[in-house]
């Protein structure tokens, strides 16, 4: 693809081929915050905790990480690192264990570690610090659609995915993977549908 060619370094997030197709090109761009509201106001919102371990390693200086979702293709892909910046891969074999770039204080705000020495190639554990996220999921109804991800990059969404939101930080909202939050994440509350029906009288 032609934008390889923009970036002074590109990883991808797996070892699968980026394929970016068609869906992704045509799919609506919306504004995910409206988004979340208008899902929460439709169906509620969920809380839930990231708790499983992931991996860390710190990111080039210029490179460009490319989240590939195992059977799914490309999900978004980073700026380019600053110093100071951490590649983050989840352990998760269900999405192919993604990958993401995490800024140096998203990181220390979101894990805690390491908690293991470095492998071989200079990933060390780190545990979430279990910060209780909201959520939605993606209805069916809403289709697969686009939209711009907190780090400035296009971002896929698919029904059945969930959008989540920091709650101390509302613009940061971002998509997670169906696959990725059933094995990465622990629900503390179910979205729970608001009632239209009316008192009696």
């Amino acid at each position: 693809m032609v934008w390889f060619r923009h970036f002074p370094s590109l990883v991808l997030a797996t070892g699968l081929v980026v394929t970016l197709a068609a869906e992704g090109a045509s799919a609506q761009d919306v504004d995910a915050v409206a988004y979340f509201q208008k899902a929460r106001q439709a169906s509620g919102e969920g809380l839930a905790k990231k708790t499983k371990l992931v991996d860390v390693r710190p990111a080039k200086p210029g490179e460009v990480v490319v989240t590939i979702i195992k059977g799914e293709g490309k999900e978004t892909q980073s700026a380019p690192a600053s110093a100071g910046d951490k590649v983050v891969r989840n352990r998760c074999a269900a999405t192919g264990n993604e990958e993401i770039l995490v800024k140096a204080a998203t990181l220390a705000r979101r894990y805690e570690g390491p908690v293991a020495a470095a492998d071989a190639s200079g990933w060390r554990a780190y545990r979430p610090r279990g910060n209780p996220m909201k959520f939605v999921v993606v209805a069916e109804s809403d289709g697969t659609f686009s939209f711009k991800a907190p780090w400035g990059e296009q971002m896929i969404a698919r029904p059945g995915d969930m959008i989540v939101q920091d709650p101390s930080r509302p613009r940061d909202t971002y998509r997670i993977a169906k696959a990725a939050f059933d094995c990465t994440y622990e629900i503390l509350r179910q979205p729970q549908p608001k009632s239209n029906s009316r008192p009696r009288q």
